[in-house]
C-alpha cells in the first residue's frame, strides 16, 4: 500500500481496504492499533514513537547502537562528545542513551542538541541555530547522529559555514545508506544495520503466525552489524602524537605476524610506559586493540566475501583458526560460522 493511503483515506481507510482485499496480514508503520485490531488477522508494526505491548513490533537494539558508536570514538582517543537526536521517537531517544551511558562511564561530557534547543526555545529544524550550537561545541569533538539524515544535515552545515570535518568535528551516523553517505562531503561514516535480515525475520514470523506456530506479540530486533568507516570520521583525538603513530602502524600492519613488541620499536618508550599511556588514551591494552582490528576486519569478510573461513582469518592476521574462534566468541557472541550466517544470505557462502 502506497504511503499516502493513509493521508488520503486514513486509518479506517486502510482498515476497509484490507478487510476488501481479504488480507490474512499487516506490516504496518504507525497506524491506530486499536483500529486495525479490528482486523482479528495477525500484525507487526515497525515502531517509530514507541514499541507497542501489546502487539509484535519491529524494532531495533538502539541502544546497543549508541553503545557502538560511544566505544568507537573513544577508542579513537576523544574526550569531548556530542550527540544530535531527539526525545520523541524511541530509536533517537534510546541510541542517545546508549552513546550517554558509554561515554560518561568513561567520565567524559555529552554535548546534547536538546540541551541547546532548550535554551534557545526554537523547536523546528532551523540550520542558523544548528551552526550556533556546532559553533559552541569544543572541538575537536566526537559527533553520533541519531542516523544518517541528521548526520546529512551536520555535514552540510559545516561545509556551508567553513566547520572542518573531521578535524573539528568527527561524525557518525546510523543506517549506512549509501545515498546519504556519498552525497555528504566528505563521505559519511555510518552504523550498519541488519536490516535485510528483519526483513527475512518478519516474513517467516507472519509464516508462522498463520501456520499457528507461534502466538503474537514477539518483537524482531534488529541489530546493528559494524561501523563502515569513510572520510567523516578519519581522525584521532590523541594528546599524544606517539600513540596516533601507533594506532596508524596497528591499522597498516595489522594483517601481518605483528606482535607488541614491534610496534614498542616504532616509538621512544618502554613498554610499560607505552602500555600505561596507550590504555590511558584507549582504555583498552594494546594487544586487545590490535584483536579488535583484526576482529573488525574478519567480521567484514564474512559477510562481504565468499572466503573459507580460515583463509578470511589469514587475511587478517590470524594465523590459528583456534584462537580466533574463541576471539570472535567473545568479542561478537557468536562463532564465525554462526555470524555469516546470521549477518548474510548463507546460500550464497562458500563455506
Amino acid at each position: 500500500m502506497p504511503s499516502y493511503f493513509i493521508e488520503l483515506y486514513g486509518d479506517e481507510g486502510v482498515v476497509k481496504w484490507a478487510k476488501e482485499w481479504g488480507a490474512n496480514a499487516i506490516i504496518a508503520h504507525e497506524i491506530d492499533i486499536s483500529i486495525l485490531n479490528q482486523l482479528s488477522i495477525p500484525i507487526i508494526v515497525q515502531n517509530y514513537k514507541d514499541r507497542h505491548e501489546l502487539i509484535s513490533n519491529l524494532t531495533g537494539d538502539y541502544f546497543k547502537t549508541g553503545v557502538m558508536a560511544g566505544e568507537f570514538f573513544l577508542h579513537k582517543g576523544f574526550k569531548k562528545f556530542a550527540y544530535y537526536g531527539f526525545n520523541d521517537s524511541v530509536w533517537m531517544r534510546e541510541r542517545g542513551d546508549g552513546f550517554i551511558s558509554t561515554v560518561k562511564r568513561n567520565d567524559h561530557q555529552v554535548f546534547l542538541y536538546t540541551d541547546y534547543q532548550e535554551k534557545t526555545k526554537v523547536w523546528e529544524f532551523d540550520h542558523e541555530v544548528l551552526k550556533e550550537w556546532l559553533d559552541s561545541l569544543p572541538k575537536p569533538i566526537a559527533m553520533f547522529a541519531c542516523d544518517d539524515f541528521h548526520a546529512l544535515q551536520i555535514t552540510e552545515i559545516c561545509t556551508m559555514y567553513g566547520i572542518e570535518i573531521p578535524n573539528e568535528i568527527s561524525v557518525l551516523g546510523v543506517d549506512n545508506d549509501e545515498l546519504l553517505c556519498n552525497i555528504s562531503d566528505p563521505k559519511l561514516s555510518s552504523i550498519e544495520l541488519d536490516v535485510d535480515n528483519g526483513g527475512y525475520l518478519t516474513g517467516k514470523l507472519i509464516h508462522q503466525f498463520l501456520e499457528k506456530k507461534a502466538t503474537p506479540p514477539i518483537d524482531i530486533i534488529i541489530e546493528p552489524i559494524r561501523i563502515v568507516t569513510r572520510e567523516s570520521t578519519e581522525k584521532y583525538a590523541f594528546s599524544n602524537k606517539h600513540i596516533e603513530k601507533v594506532m596508524n602502524f596497528i591499522e597498516n600492519k595489522y594483517m601481518e605476524d605483528i606482535s607488541v613488541d614491534d610496534i614498542i620499536r616504532s616509538v621512544p618508550f618502554s613498554r610499560r610506559v607505552l602500555e600505561k599511556l596507550f590504555k590511558k588514551e584507549t582504555g583498552i591494552t594494546i594487544y586487545h586493540y590490535i584483536q579488535l582490528v583484526r576482529i573488525d576486519n574478519f567480521s567484514k569478510l564474512l559477510i562481504t566475501t565468499e572466503l573459507p573461513l580460515m583463509d578470511a582469518a589469514m587475511k587478517v592476521g590470524f594465523y590459528d583458526y583456534k584462537n580466533v574462534s574463541r576471539i570472535f566468541i567473545k568479542e561478537k557472541k557468536l562463532t564465525p560460522f554462526q555470524y555469516r550466517k546470521t549477518f548474510t544470505n548463507i546460500e550464497n557462502i562458500t563455506q
